[in-house]
């Protein structure tokens, strides 16, 4: 059983862990407070002023008791008490329709009035007036009191509560407006990035929003432009190489021609062909970069166009249509380069396309003798000719299956190798939209 991680419960991403962040406290904090402020504060002042009613019951409890003497009367009129009261309350008097019991803290003044009085209080509240009406026995009477529900209990606490649920609102919003502006430049570096990454351009990108990302955005710029830089450098020099072994081999080629034609002659010169063949591709490859800017292109008509180049035995089947961005030279020469290769080893080959949600997919089927799984990805490599599991005695350079994968992950995709449906291998190469 997998232990318990805090990951698995939190949101996955920046913009939902970085509200989770604000938010949290705030309500943590709000309900603390609030907790605090009603737990202490109000209840000690309702605990007071149930007090202060339970005294002056007592002196009405005494009134009414027949203790009416000198010190009574001065003793009430000393304490000022705020309140109508009556010894002989009727029980018409006392009519409970539409009165309403008191909230959670009248168990303060009930637990105030039982201790001092010594005898159970009937407690109500008329919400016609506001007006707190008290009723118990005294000495065989029914004594009544009726006094402000103000003087019993807090009833603007709630206010602060409101006040501060307005003012956490508002800093949350603050909050979140301060968030979107972070998230859009870290979700605006990702997309530069991602295009990047396909090979296209981004002109109107600039580094945005906090230092740390902004460092990031430059970052991700230098390398993009380094990289750049490596690729023309790299196919500058490829297309130099080529071109100035041209003229040594068709000198050499001129030579082997005037000699006589003998079997160490005629190997000679098919080396030299093979190696002409490689040059071609080269400058094939060098001249494909130049100028194969990324644009929206149907791709399965490229793909019907490339396959009807090589004769109408290939079979392509899929959507008619699927719109997609890349460099339509790039992909052109991938895909027929694995054609090329299906039809080298090959006597059938079929091509499928297949439009996906994110991504479209060419699969490249042959029934030829196919790659070993454990030697697949030696396949990708520059030169690499495994001709132990394909047919001997093919012409070629190596470097179809390495050219079309560095294609197609130029391009935010991929190019990989398994087992066809008609025996031998299939190539499926990935692009997304």
């Amino acid at each position: 059983m997998a232990g318990f991680r805090l990951r698995d419960i939190t949101p996955r991403g920046l913009y939902a862990r970085s509200m989770l962040m604000v938010i949290a406290p705030v309500v943590l904090i709000l309900i603390l407070m609030t907790w605090y402020y009603y737990d202490s504060h109000i209840a000690e002042v309702n605990r007071k002023l149930g007090q202060s009613i339970a005294r002056d019951t007592s002196l009405v409890q005494a009134y009414c008791a027949g203790g009416n003497d000198a010190g009574l009367d001065r003793e009430m009129i000393r304490t000022g008490l705020d309140l109508t009261f009556t010894c002989d309350s009727h029980e018409d008097d006392f009519d409970r329709s539409g009165y309403a019991s008191v909230f959670s803290y009248s168990r303060t003044l009930d637990k105030e009035l039982e201790t001092r009085l010594e005898v159970p209080v009937d407690t109500a509240l008329n919400p016609k007036d506001s007006m707190l009406h008290l009723r118990f026995p005294s000495e065989g009477r029914t004594a009544e009191i009726i006094v402000e529900r103000k003087r019993v209990l807090t009833i603007t606490s709630h206010f602060f509560i409101v006040w501060v649920i307005i003012f956490s609102l508002f800093m949350v919003a603050l909050a979140i407006g301060f968030l979107n502006q972070q998230v859009r430049s870290i979700l605006r570096l990702a997309e530069a990035a991602r295009a990047f990454g396909r090979g296209r351009e981004m002109p109107d990108f600039r580094p945005s929003g906090a230092n740390e990302v902004r460092d990031a955005a430059r970052a991700v710029i230098d390398m993009k432009n380094r990289l750049t830089a490596f690729t023309e450098q790299r196919t500058a020099m490829l297309a130099g190489v080529s071109h100035d072994l041209r003229t040594p081999l068709t000198r050499l080629k001129l030579e082997l021609a005037m000699m006589e034609p003998t079997e160490e002659i005629k190997a000679a010169q098919a080396d030299l062909d093979d190696m002409s063949m490689m040059l071609d591709e080269y400058l094939t490859f060098a001249r494909g970069e130049e100028g194969d800017e990324a644009v929206t292109f149907d791709l399965a008509k490229l793909v019907r166009d490339i396959a009807a180049g090589f004769g109408p035995h290939i079979d392509v089947t899929g959507p008619e249509s699927i719109r997609v961005h890349g460099r339509p030279l790039a992909i052109k020469r991938a895909v027929s380069n694995l054609i090329s290769n299906a039809m080298k080893f090959a006597t059938e080959t079929r091509v499928t396309l297949v439009d996906g949600p994110h991504a479209a997919d060419i699969h490249v089927d042959d029934n030829g003798p196919g790659i070993e799984p454990a030697r697949r990805e030696e396949a990708f490599r520059p030169f690499m000719r495994l001709d132990e599991a394909r047919t001997q005695n093919t012409s070629g350079t190596g470097l179809g299956l390495t050219l079309a994968r560095d294609t197609a992950r130029a391009h935010g995709g991929d190019l990989r190798l398994s087992d066809s449906p008609l025996g031998g291998l299939r190539a499926s190469l990935r692009l997304p939209h």
